[in-house]
């Protein structure tokens, strides 16, 4: 069995992190979203140019947290695990986007959002037993996850 360099696995996550995040995005159209610029936002809604940096950002982070855990010495099976459950949290967060724009239901979006965070504090702690450095870097987005939380759950109380 041949082994994958680790510059190639740096590379790989890289894809998987930032190619989620734009396929989501390229399939709701948040720049131009009608119904998203129309709804009543509350007045510490962050401006729209701030989300395509702070993201791209935070799947860079995304992606070397994973990277280090993929690379690490830790028994196959606690990385598989650790990777599935990482699995999971970027599956959430790709489908957030499409639930709270495409279909223009924050209540749907706000359940989801918080099975996201349930699944990337396991990630925190599940990459924490391999790599405390792969676990530090997942804190920026488990924060900004949660302030999304928050500022999707006014979206709705204010909107409903």
């Amino acid at each position: 069995m041949t082994t994958i360099p680790n510059n190639w696995k740096l590379v790989i996550c890289i894809i998987i992190c930032e190619v989620a995040g734009i396929i989501s995005g390229l399939l709701t159209n948040t720049q131009n979203n009608i119904w998203f610029n129309a709804i009543i936002k509350p007045s510490w809604n962050p401006p729209g140019y701030i989300f395509g940096p702070v993201w791209t950002v935070l799947y860079l982070l995304m992606a070397i947290s994973l990277w280090i855990v993929w690379k690490s010495d830790a028994f196959e099976d606690q990385k598989m695990v650790a990777c599935l459950i990482f699995a999971a949290q970027l599956f959430l967060n790709f489908w957030w986007t499409i639930l709270f724009f495409k279909f223009q239901s924050p209540l749907t979006a706000f359940v989801e959002i918080i099975f996201m965070i349930v699944f990337i504090f396991f990630t925190i702690i599940r990459f924490s037993e391999i790599s405390k450095t792969a676990a530090w870097l997942l804190v920026p987005y488990i924060s900004w996850v949660s302030f999304a939380a928050i500022l999707n759950y006014t979206l709705w109380n204010l909107n409903k």
